[in-house]
This record gives structure tokens, sequence and C-alpha cells, in this order.
């Protein structure tokens, strides 16, 4: 019924594009899971490994296979037909987010991790400037962390097709429909106008708290592996 309806025109050629799309995500998925399992487990019995690494070790492993199970859990909201519905279907965006904010900390923390081994850590003074750096950094990674999040909302309720004009929405700086649904709650994860003006409203204050700390990181004698990090994610915010 959803194909007579919505997709009709669809050729094979097309079909075959979206199916192996989804094919190659999963393999190259599958592939990353044994890309960190098996040296994990030959790096384990060969006794490389301390008792806090083997910790770290178990945690990363966790994290791969759980995001494995996210995806598919997120992929099933998209196949349940709703009953007298020809809406297109799409995964929900609660499970989208989830899938990404998974695959963030993934990424993050096995980074983190190696970046750890490879680099030794630097031994600074602890002074008030260089304290307030460091949470003002991870505050930001919050804020990127959270505007990344949004994102998913974005995609999972092509919100992105609602408005296509920036700075105002339409012709205006707040549209109409901001707070159209009941309760209000709801409008922050389920109305398109809403989640595409909160990714708007992020994504700023991302870039802005960035800058900010690029400029204030300035005022501080740092390494220059640090300063060199700090420049990189302002260029980086600045790409983006």
């Amino acid at each position: 019924a959803v194909f007579n309806s919505l997709n009709h025109d669809m050729t094979l050629t097309e079909f075959k594009f979206i199916w192996y799309m989804e094919y190659s995500h999963r393999m190259w998925g599958r592939l990353v899971g044994l890309a960190y399992i098996l040296p994990a487990a030959y790096f384990w019995r060969k006794g490389w490994l301390n008792r806090p690494m083997k910790g770290c070790v178990l945690a990363l492993c966790g994290l791969v296979c759980f995001q494995g199970l996210l995806g598919w859990y997120m992929v099933k909201s998209g196949l349940e037909e709703k009953p007298d519905s020809y809406d297109i279907p799409r995964v929900s965006q609660y499970r989208l987010a989830a899938h990404l904010g998974s695959a963030l900390v993934l990424y993050s923390a096995s980074l983190w991790t190696g970046l750890s081994l490879l680099l030794p850590r630097h031994k600074l003074p602890e002074t008030h400037q260089l304290l307030r750096l460091r949470q003002f950094a991870h505050g930001t990674t919050a804020l990127i962390f959270l505007t990344a999040l949004s994102g998913a909302f974005v995609a999972g309720l092509d919100a992105g097709l609602v408005y296509n004009s920036f700075p105002k929405m339409g012709e205006r700086w707040i549209p109409d429909d901001l707070l159209a649904f009941s309760p209000v709650l709801r409008n922050i994860f389920e109305n398109p106008t809403t989640v595409q003006f909160d990714h708007r409203i992020l994504g700023i204050t991302s870039v802005t708290a960035v800058t900010a700390l690029y400029f204030f990181s300035r005022k501080i004698p740092l390494p220059c592996r640090t300063r060199v990090a700090v420049t990189s994610l302002l260029a980086v915010a600045c790409m983006q």
C-alpha cells in the first residue's frame, strides 16, 4: 500500500541504490566490530593489557555491541506498519538520536583511549585559569554533543525540509507554529519546526562557544599540542 501510494514511480535501480546503502552500512558496522574485538582478544590473551586497560577494553567492547543492538532497534521502528497510515515509512527520531549518540560516545571513548596510550599527559600547574579552561572545554563538548543529537531529530523528522532560509525561518525570526503541539514539551522532540529551530540555536551557540574557548585559550600559556587542538577545533567548527 505504501509503495503504491508514495513510491509507485521508483525504478529497480533506485531501489537497489537504497538497498546497497543500507547493506554497506551494516557490513561496515560489523567490520568495525571485528576490527576492534579480534585484536582486543589477541592482546588480552598475550597478557599485554594491565588491569585498568582490561576494564577499558571491556567497556569499549560493550559499547560496540550496544551500538549494533541500537542500530537494529532503530531500523525495526521503521519497519513497523501503522494501521490506516500512508505516511512515508521512517525510523523513530528517538531511536535515531540514541543510535547517533551511542556512536559519538563510542568514537570519543576510543579516540581518548588511543591518544592516552600514544601521547604522554602534560603535567601542567593547576592554575585557576587552566581549571576554568578545562571546565569551559567540557561544557563546550556537552553543547556540541547536544547539537549533534538535535541533528538526529532533524533527520528523523525531515525537519530540514520545513524551512530552508537562514537566518530567518521563512519571513519570521520566530515561526508561528513553534509551539503548535500540546503539551508544550512535545514540540521539542516531535514538532519539525521546533526541532529545526532548536538545532539552529544550538548550532550557533556551539560555534560561539568554540570561538570563545579559542580566544580564552590564547590568554593562557599552553603546550603546543593543546594550542594546535584548540585551533583545529575552531577551524572544524567554522567549516561545519
